[in-house]
Formats: C-alpha cells, sequence, structure tokens
C-alpha cells in the first residue's frame, strides 16, 4: 500500500504518529502501547509492519517491550529526553493541496489538509523540523 508520506516507508509514519502520541502526552509515560493487533487494525497495516515501528521507538529508546506485559512508554525518556525547558514547538493549520500533495492523497489540487510542523531544538539551535499532512476529517 503507497504511503501518502512522500519517499517514508510505512512503518516510519506509523512510528512518527506513535511518537507523536507519547511524546504529546497522548500515550502517558509508563502508560501501555495498544496491542499489535489494535494498530494493524488502526493503521490498516501488518503485523511486520507494526513490529517495525515500535523497533524503531525501542531504539529512540521511547518505549521498552516486556515478555508477558507488552509494549510500554518509557518513563525515563520523558524525564531526561529533552533540553532542559525545551519542548518542542508544534504548529498546525489548515493548507490547500498543491499537485504534489493532491497526487500523493489522491485528491483534488486545493483540497483542505492539515499541516503540523513540529521543530525541535538544542541549547537553542534547531535540530530537526518535520512536517506531517494529514487530510481534514469532518470531526476536526
Amino acid at each position: 500500500m503507497p504511503t501518502p508520506h512522500y519517499g517514508q516507508p510505512r512503518y516510519r509514519v506509523i512510528a512518527d504518529e506513535l511518537r507523536e502520541r507519547i511524546e504529546s502526552g497522548i500515550i502517558p509515560p509508563g502508560a501501555l502501547l495498544p496491542t499489535e493487533s489494535t494498530l494493524t487494525a488502526e493503521f490498516r497495516a501488518s503485523r511486520g509492519t507494526i513490529r517495525q515501528a515500535i523497533a524503531v521507538l525501542r531504539e529512540a529508546d521511547l518505549v521498552a517491550t516486556e515478555h508477558g506485559r507488552g509494549t510500554y512508554a518509557n518513563p525515563r525518556r520523558h524525564e531526561s529526553g529533552l533540553d532542559q525547558g525545551s519542548e518542542p514547538e508544534t504548529q498546525k493549520r489548515q493548507i490547500p493541496a498543491d499537485p504534489e500533495l493532491a497526487a500523493l492523497f489522491a485528491v483534488d489540487v486545493g483540497t483542505t489538509l492539515i499541516e503540523q510542523q513540529r521543530v525541535t531544538r538544542s541549547n537553542g539551535a534547531v535540530g530537526t523540523v518535520v512536517r506531517t499532512y494529514r487530510l481534514l476529517q469532518s470531526n476536526q
């Protein structure tokens, strides 16, 4: 299944979404992540793809997996993961789809999308800028 996120493998897109949930507190430190079967249904992805996404989060020390317990958000990461006093800056806005995004999402040019930009800083300097796009849903 092609991904609407140009150039990114599906497991990375899923890992980024789960990372966002962990860092924003939707999945609080120490809380269990949804089961693999729940994630496969939510993201319409294979079990192997979900496992790859979780492995990416494990490598980043955002989650830990315990046999018989499951995978949970790593509380140690939240205590020391960012510079002191530093929070990622997140901005959301609605934008019209340009020709490239319209082709990726298989929608008409001008269709409303949600663009989310997350900026992380290290010692005051910009470390990363990540932009993600989603279709506008009627419940937003």
